[in-house]
């Protein structure tokens, strides 16, 4: 990679210079981060710990939630630290491996969701070959082939990005090191990188999207053949947090990535940035234990001896 740049380190300028509000801030995301951590790290060594939980399902969705505090702890730290910090400085090797490390695990959570989808479709479509069609020859090429994309595609951002020539200012309009708001600043010819993040992140999102929609729509033609009512309560309950997850996640992705440049506003962007790096990573484990009858189970194991906490969750 060339690197042409004369900056060494760049300035996060993050929400606002109003001291009271970078206090409140502060606590606010602390509090959030918290949440991600327990939530995700507990869901994890439920599936690990928990027997009855020893099935490709859960183990999408562990490594889903090791996704999830990865992201959220590549960024929310560092702005935490610069919440309280007066100079908010970043390395130019340190935001580029910040990019990196962004674009991984939000680009592998894409495929890990479509993933999931699929494995929802074998499970509910024909669910007495389920154990034989989802082996680990299955699942655990998917999880690792989520994995390798995520790889490749921050590499070819995070490469693009930081051979062009930063020059003119090194104040970044952002809380993290993002793509938009560092090809904003760039003084070299940006086009190149616009384009390979209009369509490297709107083809990522409509194979994603679509593997999504299809094998919902087989769900869905397997849920009208059901003549159990109870049978299409427990598919609606589980389905409908996954596509709750991925709705959420999609929207925000497609509507900060999959556009044209003309239509960046960093202002709004980073309250995008926000859903999808620190929010979406502390729902998750909400999102998909709170409707779930087994993960509720397990936790009733875990916490039985606490009775207390567990009156406060399962009064949910």
């Amino acid at each position: 990679m060339k690197n042409t740049t004369e900056v060494t380190m760049f300035i996060l300028k993050g929400f606002t210079d109003d001291l009271e509000l970078q206090k409140i801030l502060f606590f606010l995301f602390l509090t959030i981060y918290l949440f991600t951590l327990v939530g995700n790290v507990g869901l994890v060594v439920l599936v690990i710990g928990d027997s009855r939980l020893h099935n490709p399902m859960y183990y999408f969705l562990s490594v889903l939630s090791s996704v999830d505090a990865c992201y959220s702890s590549v960024i929310t730290p560092n702005m935490l630290v610069d919440l309280m910090s007066e100079t908010k400085v970043i390395s130019f090797h340190g935001c580029a491996a910040q990019m990196f490390l962004a674009v991984t695990f939000g680009t592998t959570e894409c495929f890990l969701l479509a993933a999931m989808a699929y494995d929802r479709y074998v499970a509910i479509y024909n669910p007495l070959l389920y154990s034989v069609s989802m082996t680990p020859r299955v699942y655990v090429p998917l999880i690792i082939a989520s994995y390798v994309a995520g790889i490749l595609h921050a590499t070819i951002h995070t490469g693009a990005t930081f051979s062009l020539s930063f020059c003119a200012s090194n104040e970044i309009r952002h809380f993290f090191c993002d793509i938009p708001p560092l090809l904003a600043i760039s003084c070299s010819d940006t086009h190149i990188n616009q384009l390979l993040l209009f369509y490297f992140a709107g083809s990522i999102e409509i194979v994603t999207i679509l593997i999504v929609l299809i094998s919902y729509g087989f769900i869905l033609l397997a849920i009208l053949r059901m003549r159990s009512a109870e049978g299409r309560r427990k598919v609606f309950s589980t389905c409908g947090s996954h596509l709750t997850g991925v709705s959420i996640f999609h929207g925000t992705v497609l509507f900060m990535y999959a556009r044209p440049s003309s239509s960046y506003t960093l202002e709004h962007d980073m309250i995008l940035s926000i859903f999808y790096t620190i929010v979406i990573p502390m729902l998750n484990p909400i999102i998909y234990s709170l409707r779930n009858r087994d993960v509720k189970e397990a936790m009733r194991k875990m916490l039985g001896k606490f009775w207390f906490i567990n009156k406060m969750y399962f009064s949910l």
